[in-house]
């Protein structure tokens, strides 16, 4: 069970880098109705999507190296919880959007999920 958290993680990010980084024009324009069409943008884009690939590659191969599981495993969580802290902060200063709000919960439970993994490893102590 304790792979699972990183190995949906992985699926998820990977695919979610592979969409932001070759078509964000396409695809954000469609689902999301963003309008892609600045150079920087897309570079912005592109810089994202070698940012998800290289934390799901990550989070493989802690999947595939218990050497590396701990650590990949605490990755995940301050990912995770970075991504929610920041639509939060949108959530607080932008608005509500169903999408990113979903979204948001999503990464708390895989956060919430991956501390969870750790303490059960023995592999951090949470402060009582």
């Amino acid at each position: 069970m304790k792979n699972l958290q990183l190995g949906i993680s992985a699926g998820v990010v990977i695919a979610a880098g592979l969409v932001y980084g070759f078509n964000p024009k396409g695809v954000l324009g469609r689902l999301l109705e963003i309008q892609v069409t600045d150079l920087e943008l897309r570079n912005i884009f592109k810089a994202v999507m070698g940012l998800y690939l290289a934390f799901g590659i990550f989070w493989i191969i802690g999947l595939l190296n218990t050497s590396y599981w701990k650590i990949a495993t605490l990755s995940n969580v301050f990912f995770m919880g970075g991504l929610a802290f920041g639509r939060g902060v949108s959530l607080i200063l932008d608005g509500m959007s169903i999408h990113f709000a979903v979204a948001m919960v999503l990464e708390l439970v895989m956060m919430i999920w991956g501390l969870y993994n750790l303490t059960r490893a023995n592999a951090i102590a949470l402060p009582r």
